[in-house]
């Protein structure tokens, strides 16, 4: 059994940086995924990879993986790039703007 701990990414719904400073624990499936013939459904018979574990931090989720005996492998988070522009589309709308703005 080989557990992923991961950061979670910003989801694409939200604009803010919601629930993304937790880290999660996730088993990786033992058994293949069969599928239904009669309704296509992917399933398995193996529910630990259903689960998920939240930790507040990195080292509290290998501390836990290392005291149960689970193998782990940790996914570093892609730091992400604020782009810092000088002049934004805000920017034409300031009230002191010295050339007014027209069409």
């Amino acid at each position: 059994m080989v557990a992923r701990i991961f950061k979670p990414a910003k989801s694409a719904m939200q604009s803010g940086t919601a629930q993304t400073t937790i880290w999660i624990m996730e088993l990786e499936y033992n058994l293949a995924k069969t599928i239904d013939p009669l309704m296509g459904w992917t399933g398995s018979k193996d529910t630990r990879g259903q689960i998920q574990i939240r930790f507040n931090t990195e080292q509290a989720a290998v501390n836990f993986a290392k005291d149960n005996g689970i193998s782990f492998i940790v996914q570093k988070p892609n730091v992400r790039r604020h782009i810092v522009r000088e002049n934004g589309y805000g920017e034409n709308f300031r009230f002191d703007k010295k050339i007014p703005w027209t069409h």
